[in-house]
């Protein structure tokens, strides 16, 4: 369920950058809530299918270690969010855990290879922190809405009561 949720939600775009990366309407929350309330190995497993899916949504192939950094790592290591199950304020320390897990594995792929994509009005002097600067622009955009609206006390109520009815 969690893995369908993200997967509709990922079509509702905020705005999206040109060259791959979007803000959603929540999408990687789904993936966040089963890692916290199912684990790393499951929330893992959820983010490596959703990865799949994204891929085969919108695919952008260079060779199969960039599919790899920007489709299977980071979208699994939103369930590394798990990581904080079992702690006080475990939602919203994994959400931000997993954001810049995700983020790691973007940038790594933007190192690799799409740094022939930077803009040639882009600092030269800032040249290193260009897949940095681009994709945790997007990530945390996205992140901001999205600890906002869970930290709103009926959504993080609501959201308690799914996951108490979830783990039974």
């Amino acid at each position: 369920m969690a893995m369908a949720l993200a997967y509709v939600t990922s079509f509702i775009k905020i705005f999206e950058l040109p060259y791959g990366g979007s803000v959603t309407m929540l999408s990687m929350l789904f993936i966040v809530l089963a890692a916290n309330w199912y684990g790393v190995k499951t929330g893992m497993l959820v983010g490596f299918a959703y990865g799949v899916l994204q891929f085969l949504q919108e695919p952008h192939f260079l060779s199969l270690l960039q599919v790899c950094c920007d489709y299977v790592l980071a979208f699994a290591a939103l369930g590394l969010a798990g990581l904080f199950r079992g702690r006080r304020n475990r939602l919203l320390l994994g959400y931000m855990a997993a954001v810049l897990a995700r983020g790691a594995f973007h940038s790594l792929g933007g190192y690799l290879y799409w740094m022939d994509y930077m803009p040639e009005n882009f600092p030269q002097a800032l040249r290193s922190l260009y897949p940095i600067v681009y994709n945790y622009s997007y990530l945390l955009a996205e992140g901001l809405v999205t600890v906002i609206i869970i930290k709103v006390p009926a959504v993080e109520a609501a959201l308690e009561r799914i996951r108490e009815a979830a783990v039974r």
